[in-house]
């Protein structure tokens, strides 16, 4: 089932409807408008119960179970190579597109707990980070 929501509201709403629904967990697509509510987003998911995962690392930094996706800093740290280039003289054209290299699981224990659940110690070896 697909829920949507954009502002505070939408979001409440889309809980609830989880709620009905009997959802039994929660794949966010991350973009600027949830990123707002990442907070409120975990504090709902615990609270109804349901393990959430996330494509941003800071999705999992604020509450939520875990993110699994690209870095988006070391993203942001390869564009301004781009742009330096560019600067440089380099015609954009000329340049490589290149695909993100760096991926990784973020897992928050504090959130398992709260869920009730435990993370096998062979998935938490393979996590970029857990946050305790």
């Amino acid at each position: 089932m697909a829920v949507r929501g954009r502002g505070r509201n939408d979001i409440d709403r889309a809980f609830e409807t989880m709620r009905k629904e009997r959802s039994t967990g929660i794949l966010i697509l991350d973009d600027p408008t949830i990123g707002v509510h990442r907070s409120r987003i975990a504090e709902l998911a615990v609270k109804s119960q349901l393990p959430a995962v996330s494509t941003l690392r800071e999705s999992a930094e604020a509450g939520l179970l875990m993110s699994y996706g690209t870095d988006v800093h070391d993203l942001w740290r390869r564009a301004a190579t781009y742009v330096d280039k560019i600067l440089k003289g380099a015609k954009p054209g000329d340049l490589p597109v290149e695909q993100p290299t760096k991926f990784g699981p973020v897992i928050n224990l504090k959130t398992a707990k709260a869920l009730g659940l435990t993370i096998p110690q062979s998935l938490l070896l393979q996590t970029d980070r857990v946050i305790e």
